[in-house]
C-alpha cells in the first residue's frame, strides 16, 4: 500500500536511485535496526551503521554472530563484521560483505560527534510525536 504521494512505488525508479546514489544518500541507505534497549533509549527504529558499532547478525549464513563492525563500504553497499569471514582453500581468513539491513546495532561507537547526531533525531522524534496529538 503506497502511503506518500509524493514518493514514487516505480521498480525502474528506485533501482535507479539505489545505483545513483551520492554518498550522503548510501550513508542513509545503509541503516540498520536497533536493539530494543537502544530503541526505548532514543525512540526511533534505526540509524546508519558505523565502524566501532557493536552489531548482531540477524539474517544469512552468519545469523546470530554478533561482532564490531571492522569497515562500511558505501560504494558495494557492504558492512565487514569482524566475525564473519570465510576461510579460503589455502588457509586465509576473508571477510564477508553483509547487508546492513540484515544487521541490528546493539551498542553505538560515540566518537566524532555520534552522539550529537543521535541526539539531534531523538529530538526530531520528540517534536513530531507532540504535533502529532
Amino acid at each position: 500500500m503506497k502511503y506518500n504521494k509524493n514518493v514514487s512505488s516505480s521498480r525502474r525508479k528506485q533501482r535507479k536511485a539505489h545505483f545513483t546514489a551520492n554518498q550522503a544518500e548510501r550513508r542513509i541507505r545503509m541503516s540498520s535496526t536497533l536493539s530494543k534497549e537502544l530503541r526505548a533509549k532514543y525512540g526511533f527504529r534505526s540509524f546508519p551503521v558505523r565502524t566501532q558499532d557493536k552489531v548482531t547478525v540477524m539474517a544469512g549464513k552468519f545469523k546470530k554472530l554478533q561482532g564490531v563492525v571492522t569497515a562500511v563500504r558505501r560504494k558495494e553497499y557492504k558492512v565487514y563484521v569482524d566475525s564473519c569471514e570465510n576461510t579460503l582453500s589455502n588457509g586465509k581468513k576473508q571477510p564477508v560483505g553483509i547487508d546492513a539491513s540484515n544487521l541490528r546495532i546493539d551498542e553505538f561507537c560515540m566518537e566524532n560527534g555520534r552522539q550529537g547526531l543521535l541526539e539531534k533525531k531523538a529530538e526530531k522524534r520528540k517534536v513530531i510525536a507532540v504535533e502529532e496529538n
